[in-house]
């Protein structure tokens, strides 16, 4: 099988990856830091070390201020729903996935910034929807949809200026693009494990930077100040209720140096220049429609549509007749999809990654194609 789902989540990772998964299994399945015997410890440390990890990956001066989650999901409710009440205002992109839009919705009133068809927003668009009582801002770092690169810097510049705080969604991008909260000026970051950085199904975290305290939207036992009624309030204890997956945090750490190692403008490099090369070969397929910009700011990821195909009909042939794994439909992303001008029926959207190659490349061209010579 061709694997292109990437955006969705990589599925074949380093070997290191699966090593240590086995090794911290067996080894480290214990409640991190909830016991003073040598077990507990050395969860504890390996929790620490992967914090460590991530932080230098990001320029985050203390890893303290991260915190672990099941996925990018998660981080961004927390930072969301901990910060936000229904007297306050937030602004969004239309670019957004839905766990940006739905805890926006549920929580305050919002401004949808939109992007232009090709998904590119601008910055002085963002700032224009400010309000007196806005509290947040919120992007995407590229579209799950299209791959589209969005102005981080710019829109960080602007949250500067304004003193609003900055939560960026770096689920496409984490492990790709390369990643600075200092020169973005990022308050909060919501990173996804098993994406970009090849870790472990169920992993993922939220960056909170010193002097934003959020409101915790689950709270339990931390291991620390077990004698208060209410969630500490330091970091990463304020969001780390439970027992925590040590072992896929431990891997998530290794995952981490194993792209670092590899250079994130690298890999960057690579994903998008294949994506470059498919844009080319499809649009150059009578039929085809491809979304989103055709090069320079974008990453790997691909939407495109077959004439009036339904576009869950074309990935299931795909898969089915070409062994080529993509995803059709929506993404979790409905107004990205009227924004780029595929809301009829989707797109099939296909991501390159760390392992593919240009020979899977050639054949996904092949097949569409093919398909797209059927339907004339």
């Amino acid at each position: 099988m061709i694997y292109l789902d990437n955006p969705a989540t990589s599925m074949q990772k380093p070997e290191i990856v699966y090593e240590m998964m086995w090794k911290n299994t067996v080894n480290n399945s214990v409640n991190a830091g909830r016991g003073g015997h040598w077990a507990s410890i050395r969860g504890a440390e390996g929790i620490a070390a992967a914090q460590e990890e991530i932080a230098d990956l990001f320029n985050v001066s203390n890893p303290e201020r991260i915190a672990f989650t099941q996925n990018a999901t998660y981080g961004l409710n927390m930072a969301i729903c901990g910060l936000l009440g229904r007297e306050d205002h937030a602004v969004i992109t239309s670019m957004e996935h839905n766990s940006v839009l739905r805890p926006v919705h549920m929580t305050c009133s919002y401004t949808i910034v939109p992007a232009n068809e090709r998904g590119e927003i601008n910055p002085k668009d963002v700032e224009m929807a400010i309000r007196r009582n806005t509290k947040l801002i919120i992007t995407t770092h590229a579209s799950n949809v299209c791959g589209t690169v969005m102005p981080v810097e710019e829109i960080g510049r602007i949250c500067g200026r304004h003193n609003i705080p900055y939560l960026l969604d770096t689920a496409q991008t984490a492990g790709i693009i390369p990643i600075d909260v200092e020169k973005m000026n990022v308050s909060m970051l919501a990173f996804s494990g098993h994406k970009g950085l090849m870790g472990p199904l169920g992993t993922g975290g939220l960056y909170v930077r010193e002097g934003i305290k959020l409101h915790p939207v689950i709270s339990g036992g931390t291991g620390t100040e077990s004698k208060l009624r209410t969630q500490p309030e330091t970091m990463p204890d304020m969001l780390h209720s439970g027992t925590m997956n040590t072992p896929a945090i431990m891997t998530l750490g290794e995952a981490v140096k194993f792209v670092k190692r590899h250079g994130i403008k690298g890999i960057w490099d690579k994903e998008r220049a294949l994506a470059e090369v498919l844009i080319d070969r499809l649009m150059n397929i009578n039929g085809v429609t491809v979304y989103g910009l055709p090069n320079g700011n974008r990453n790997g990821t691909v939407a495109f549509n077959i004439g009036d195909m339904d576009s869950q009909e074309a990935a299931n042939v795909l898969n089915s007749e070409y062994s080529i794994a993509t995803r059709g439909g929506y993404h979790c992303s409905y107004i990205a999809h009227q924004t780029i001008g595929s809301e009829k029926s989707g797109a099939v959207r296909v991501g390159f990654g760390f392992f593919s190659n240009k020979s899977e490349l050639e054949r996904l061209a092949y097949a569409v194609n093919r398909i797209a010579k059927i339907r004339e």
